[in-house]
């Protein structure tokens, strides 16, 4: 029925039903918001519609002189003026009537020029913006003004400087400066979404909640910081059952992370790192239920630092590439023991650029094995660690119970050698 409708239009028929469907729904949603205030609104459900029709109109009478189009857009733009004037005659200087009627001008122009998709897109997301305003509002006065700045030089980093660096290998070394900070970008970005969870829910969730989404962030710093309170709260099996559930979350991180940089690695130990992600997760919540003679719940207190910053995101990128240039060295002078070795050393501070630098290079400068058991060996090592900040940190109870389960998960992520 709705085929044989259409069928039954002429061609400029269906066309200017669209622009009117499209310019009324803009339209609605102005009258909606005008019939809630009582000063002078500009637009409405007859206005909208009527100014879609003059874009889809000029357009029809211009053809390919774009030249006219551009004229009628300047003429309405002119109308739009006058009635922003009158607007701030009286006290009242918003001016997104007066945008959403150039953008409603626009949509008749794309539909006459057979940009539907277009047409539809921008309408679509015109009515969001405008029904998101409050929201949208609300969400800049939450944002603090340095992390606005942050995160835009961050993006400027990725969408302007990303893409000019040369996807080649340069130097002794072959380094690739493009695959370089394409790696900084990604773990800077899975960090970031930690961060993030971590400002929205601030306040709510308590320990479990901080352990999870501190250990996507980073599990030895959420160490640090949990073990350090548990010392003030006293709540041994708690903040030991966090801790550990802030590993487990290191597993599923670094998955992530080996896939989008080594499909190969990802598949060899990928399944094993599910499995102690599991069993880490699982193990610590349930630490974390068992009754410590306290009663209450415990809100979070620490939010980490921005990942953002440029500095930590240069320094993040110097690391990796002397993780690079050692590794390669490792492998040349001192074989697979040195690779071992290095991966052992590296356990004790951030493991990112070490596994990071064995996504570059495993199954190239590194085989592929060697490259896979110095991950196990870092990620070990790191466990081990991360026990005796636990045991240095917090209370003795905390730190024992930390300490015992943090060996136990890293004897239990040597299990995948034998299966290797």
């Amino acid at each position: 029925m709705l085929n044989d409708l259409m069928q039954s239009l002429p061609p400029d028929g269906v066309k200017i039903v669209l622009v009117l469907f499209l310019s009324f729904l803009v339209g609605l949603e102005r009258e909606e918001h005008k019939g809630a205030k009582e000063r002078y609104f500009f637009g409405g459900v007859r206005t909208f519609p009527l100014i879609g029709l003059v874009g889809y109109s000029t357009a029809l009478v211009a053809g390919t002189q774009y030249i006219v189009v551009a004229v009628g857009l300047a003429v309405v733009g002119a109308f739009l003026v006058a009635s922003y004037l009158h607007k701030l005659q009286a006290s009242s200087a918003g001016a997104t009537s007066e945008m959403t009627g150039l953008t409603t001008y626009l949509l008749g122009a794309l539909v006459y020029y057979d940009h539907f998709w277009i047409a539809t897109t921008i309408a679509v997301v015109s009515l969001l913006l405008l029904e998101l305003k409050t929201a949208l509002e609300n969400l800049a006065l939450r944002t603090a003004p340095g992390e606005i700045l942050t995160f835009g030089k961050f993006l400027f980093l990725t969408a302007v400087v990303l893409p000019v660096l040369p996807d080649k290998t340069v130097g002794p070394f072959l380094l690739n400066p493009f695959r370089i900070w394409l790696v900084v970008v990604a773990v800077s970005a899975v960090s970031y979404g930690s961060y993030v969870l971590q400002k929205a829910t601030k306040g709510r969730g308590g320990v479990t909640l901080a352990a999870i989404l501190g250990g996507a962030y980073s599990s030895t710093v959420t160490t640090v910081v949990l073990a350090r309170r548990a010392k003030r709260e006293r709540r041994a099996h708690l903040f030991a059952g966090g801790i550990l559930m802030a590993s487990g979350m290191m597993y599923l991180r670094l998955i992530a992370l080996l896939a989008l940089f080594n499909g190969a690695l990802a598949r060899l130990l990928g399944p094993s790192f599910a499995v102690l992600a599991a069993v880490a997760m699982a193990g610590g919540f349930v630490l974390s239920r068992v009754a410590d003679g306290h009663d209450g719940s415990i809100k979070r207190e620490y939010v980490p630092k921005n990942p953002l910053e440029l500095g930590a995101a240069l320094m993040f990128a110097l690391i990796f590439v002397v993780m690079l240039i050692a590794t390669q060295l490792a492998v040349a002078y001192l074989g697979h023991a040195g690779v071992y070795g290095l991966a052992a050393i590296m356990g004790v501070t951030d493991v990112d650029p070490f596994i990071m630098g064995m996504t570059q290079s495993g199954g190239n400068a590194t085989p592929l094995y060697v490259a896979a058991v110095a991950i196990l060996i870092t990620v070990t090592s790191n466990n081990v660690v991360k026990g005796l900040y636990a045991f240095t940190f917090a209370d003795r109870r905390t730190g024992v119970e930390s300490l015992i389960a943090l060996v136990v998960l890293a004897l239990c992520g040597l299990w995948p050698l034998v299966m290797m």
